[in-house]
């Protein structure tokens, strides 16, 4: 199959990948149109994150808008390639659910970071605003990079490395490179990363950010012994899990994920959605 028809298979799926996909192309393309025909950048910057505190507190949506908005052609055909392959990896091991978290939380952090930044030195961001899914994306990318950083990748089809080194090259390319063009864009690059290492770490140790009940205190009586074994039975249950994922994931590592077993990958597949 080829790299369009995985394209097209993909945004016949109805996932959450081909929802942020379709998002943030049609979004691009009403901007165009927008400001191409109708010679208006309303919607841009309606849509754009103002780096100024007072102008962001009455247009405090921008801080969820941003992340799916972009203005140039080659801006929106970088993310959305990106956001392609590394989403696919992402879903091989981790849930939709988890993907759309991700991406989300690492383009927040992203935007926060610069907001900050922004507060503290208003004069290095005057009259800027701030577009594209790169801190949402990079967030995808390091979050791997913690959860499966021995996976086998390879580049172009010539180069196979690891998976953390992939990461660091993505991030090192699309960030450190040329950091005086964009300096506002490329740091907001380090917000999503940091947090894509945070889920990633917490995730590998048995904590996921995107299960609301991890936070919740479990109220445990004394009296009630057999509420205490559960507890203990589901703890066991859930080490067990980590243990076995960690033994794929292992072997994936060595051989790659291909070299898996149609009930290795089937058994790995279902033991992450639970994660």
């Amino acid at each position: 199959m080829s790299f369009f028809q995985n394209i097209k298979y993909e945004l016949q799926k109805h996932s959450k990948l081909t929802l942020l996909l379709i998002i943030n192309i049609s979004i691009f393309l009403i901007i165009n149109i927008s400001s191409g025909v109708f010679k208006s950048d309303v919607i841009a910057l309606n849509m754009a994150l103002p780096l100024n505190l007072n102008e962001f507190i009455f247009k405090f949506w921008t801080l969820f808008t941003y992340m799916f908005a972009h203005k140039d052609l080659g801006h929106v055909f970088y993310n959305m390639l990106l956001l392609y392959f590394t989403a696919n990896t992402f879903l091989n091991f981790l849930s939709e659910k988890k993907l759309l978290y991700v991406y989300i939380m690492s383009g927040l952090m992203g935007g926060i970071t610069l907001l900050i930044l922004s507060a503290i030195f208003p004069a290095s961001f005057a009259n800027s605003i701030l577009f594209g899914a790169s801190a949402a994306v990079i967030g995808i990318v390091t979050s791997l990079a913690i959860y499966i950083p021995n996976l086998p990748v390879s580049l172009f089809g010539i180069i196979e490395m690891k998976y953390k080194y992939y990461a660091l090259l993505v991030f090192v390319v699309s960030t450190i490179i040329d950091f005086n063009i964009n300096t506002g864009g490329k740091i907001s690059h380090f917000g999503g990363a940091f947090f894509g290492l945070l889920f990633g770490y917490l995730l590998k140790n048995g904590k996921d950010l995107s299960d609301l009940s991890t936070f919740r205190k479990q109220k445990i009586s004394p009296l009630k012994v057999v509420h205490q074994n559960r507890s203990a039975k589901t703890t066991g249950q859930t080490q067990s899990n980590q243990q076995t994922i960690d033994a794929l994931l292992d072997k994936i590592s060595k051989s790659g994920y291909e070299n898996l077993t149609k009930a290795e990958k089937e058994l790995l597949f279902k033991l992450s959605q639970k994660k």
